[in-house]
This record gives C-alpha cells, structure tokens and sequence, in this order.
C-alpha cells in the first residue's frame, strides 16, 4: 500500500540520520505507521480508515506503549477502533451490492459445478483422461467458491481467533491457487495432443494431479511461512475483536506476490501454449479433414476463450480504482466476472459438451424405451390372465402395438452409431475430445 511504501521510506531516511536517538524507532505494524516515540510513553494515532473494505471512525485513536528499552511493544491496542457500517450515513452501497453479487454468483457457480461433476462421474461413457481433467478443474472451483462463502460468513457473523483465521485464508488461497495450475493442466494436456503427438503417452494422470495439486502446495505453504515468519506479522498479533473479525492475514502484503507471480506465469505459459497449438492447426492441419483435426480446433476454441477470460479477471483482482463512483462500478465488474468463474468453465467443458449432450441424450432415449417395454410388459400379463381370447390372439394383439426386440436392438445399435458421429460433429462449439477416440487412458 502507499502508507506502507511511505512509512518504510522514512524508516530508511531516519536510520541513516540516527545518532543513538533515546527513542522507539519509526515501525510498520501493517495498518499504522508509529513514529519515533520516548520510552517509557505510549504512542496514539488515529485508526485506520479502512480495513478489507470496511470504514472505521478515525476520530478515535489507536495506542501502543514504548518500552524503557527502547522497544515496541509486539502488540497495538486497536479495541477503541470500530467500524461505520451501523452508522446510515456512512453506509457504502458499493460494498453491500458487491458482496450480495458474490454470494449469488458463486451460489450459482457450485450448483452448475455440482451438476456438471455429477454428470462426469455419474456416466461412464464419458469416462477418460480429457474429462478426469476437466472434472479437477471444476472441483478446484467449487472448493474455492465454498471456502470463500465460508470465510466471509464467518467472519460476518461472528469474530474469529487469530489461527482459524489463518487457516481459513491458507485454504482459500490453496484452492483458488490450483485453479490456475488446473487450467494449466487443460492447456498443457491439449499442447501434447496437439503439438507433441508421439510423446503424449508419456504423461499419466498422476504427473497432470502432481501439477495441479501438489504444486499449489508447496507455493502456498512458501507464502505461509513467509508471512508468518515476517516481522510485520508478528506485531500485528493485536487482541481487538474488531480487527480479527476481518482477518489480519488477508490484508495485501508483499508477500502476497509468493502466490500471485505463480498464477501469472502458468497464464503466461498456457498462452504460449496456446500459439503454438494454432500454429501447428493452420500451418500442418490446416488441409486435413480428418475427425481428430477437427477435434482439436474444437478444443483450442474452448481454450481461447477461457484463457483470456481467466487472465483479465486476474489482473482485475489486483489492480483498481478506490475512490469515487468508478471504484463501485470496479467493484460491480470484478464480483460478477470473479464469481462467476465457476459456472462458467461448467458452461464450456459441460453443458455445452457436444459428447456430453449426446450421452445425456443417448441414455434418456434408452430409459424411455425400457420404459415402454416394462409398460408393454404389464399390459401383456394383463391381456394373458384376463382376455377370453387364446393366449395366441392376446399375443397378437400385444404384439400389433409394441416394437420388435430384435428392431428395437437394431434401433438401438443404429443410434449408437448416429451418436457418434454426432460427437464427431463440426457443429460442437465446447472443445471437447472424444474419450474413445484420443483419450490416452486415465491411470
């Protein structure tokens, strides 16, 4: 921030002009810039004027006591420090509106997530590498849209200890890491296909789970340390209620950059990624025809859209106005692209799935036509127990209404054939690959 940055400039000036001054050097706590104070006294500033987007009365004073040895003291009392949001003329519309935009989006997000994994677990004609890797995608995103209504819940409803707070935003930060290093995962799946055609069997869902899974780990555990370790952070360990409602850890830091410059790199690489594979579909394919050409322009569509998608959204997130009417209309944008992430990788890799919308088709027709043959079934005993007709005039009357099993079977076999060459399709707008076609197994 540019308190920050201003505050850690004086620091520097005054500990090249210190001569042994008797006093508590200038110090950073990460919300408040103490300057030079007298042992033995205790300092007061104004509170901060906002803290996670929430104003606080700065006509009330914070304090923090100089120790005779020429020390601060690891604690600052912020307890006088309240927030404005009970006050009616201080109320901030933008805050309230964007916020209630969060939950609906990100409501909507886990209920198109919900369905959309369901239905790639649920049926087994859809089972392959292609969709197991879709399906980490859309986990990564229901877990972080859950994770952020849980914090925000809690921490509206109730105040919260220093460690579930931290614990609570590690998370956060995990899961919203490995939706990028997912992402990563779709475009490096697509560029081996794709570009790397004899060694794309060489990479197994365990090194694609390493690399969406494992990797955020070990950046977020990183982050964590550093954070905890830093000198900021341990005289932020105030004991106000009012500050540990809104979790310290989630104030921006410079840290912060340990799990941001990651999440900009493999954006970066997927875009390379991406070039290359259009190179390779407009110099090389570009005069085939064939079913699995197809496939992949398919695909690198899907990928060009999200791509793009998920990198504006990211620069939006860290970069913005705060003041003014702009600031709310910044605030309107970000919450309904950032929280509706979700739905719409959903959108793309599954409710516009041309495989996907076949399969659903292909099994509600054959539950339909069991349906019929169980009803046909009833009313064949029916006609057998009941009718004064033989048994073989009641068979043929049963059988003057109903489908011919060896036909039906027939029927059947032709709308597998039907449905697969629809899968293969030039009309699919989703980027998905057949899984019987260029799936490489899923082990």
């Amino acid at each position: 921030s540019t308190e920050e940055l201003d505050c850690l400039v004086l620091i520097h000036e005054e500990s090249l002009n210190r001569n042994n001054s008797p006093s508590c050097p200038r110090n950073w706590d990460s919300l408040l810039c103490w300057p030079p104070t007298l042992p033995g006294t205790r300092a007061e500033l104004p509170c901060f004027p906002e803290l996670n987007g929430i104003k606080y009365d700065t006509t009330k004073n914070a304090s923090r006591w100089c120790h005779l040895n020429h020390t601060w003291d690891n604690y600052t009392d912020y307890t006088s420090c309240s927030d404005l949001r009970g006050r009616e003329q201080d109320f901030e519309p933008g805050i309230e509106v964007s916020t209630m935009i969060y939950f609906g989006g990100y409501t909507m997000s886990l209920i198109a997530l919900g369905i959309a994994i369901w239905i790639f677990l649920y049926f087994k004609d859809l089972r392959c590498l292609r969709n197991t890797i879709h399906t980490n995608l859309m986990c990564t995103y229901m877990l972080a849209d859950f994770m952020w209504i849980l914090t925000i819940t809690l921490q509206m409803s109730m105040p919260t200890d220093l460690s579930t707070c931290v614990f609570l935003i590690i998370l956060l930060h995990y899961f919203h890491l490995t939706n990028f290093f997912w992402m990563f995962v779709e475009g490096l799946y697509l560029y081996m296909l794709v570009v790397e055609t004899f060694n794309r069997e060489n990479i197994k869902l365990r090194a694609y789970a390493f690399i969406g899974w494992g990797a955020p780990v070990i950046i977020v555990l990183a982050w964590g340390i550093a954070k905890n370790t830093s000198e900021n952070t341990h005289e932020n360990q105030v004991h106000s209620d009012t500050v540990l409602r809104h979790c310290p850890w989630m104030t921006p830091h410079t840290y912060d950059w340990i799990f941001q410059a990651p999440a900009v790199g493999v954006l970066a690489i997927n875009v390379i990624f991406l070039a290359m594979i259009m190179w390779v579909l407009i110099t090389k394919l570009r005069s085939a025809n064939t079913i699995e050409t197809q496939q992949y322009r398919k695909a690198s569509k899907a990928l060009l859209v999200l791509i793009p998608l998920l990198g504006i959204t990211y620069i939006l997130v860290i970069a913005g106005p705060t003041e003014g009417v702009s600031a709310n209309i910044y605030a309107y944008v970000r919450a309904i692209l950032l929280s509706t992430q979700g739905f719409t990788v959903a959108l793309f890799y599954c409710f516009l799935n041309t495989e996907v919308q076949n399969t659903l088709r292909h099994h509600i027709e054959r539950w339909k036509a069991s349906r019929d043959l169980k009803a046909g079934g009833r009313r064949y005993t029916y006609s057998k127990d009941w009718s004064p007709n033989t048994r073989s005039e009641s068979i043929r009357m049963y059988s003057s209404h109903q489908v011919n099993p060896r036909h039906y079977r027939k029927r059947e076999s032709n709308t597998s054939n039907i449905t697969t060459m629809t899968l293969l399709g030039p009309s699919s707008i989703t980027g998905s690959l057949s899984c019987g076609r260029v799936s490489n197994g899923s082990s």
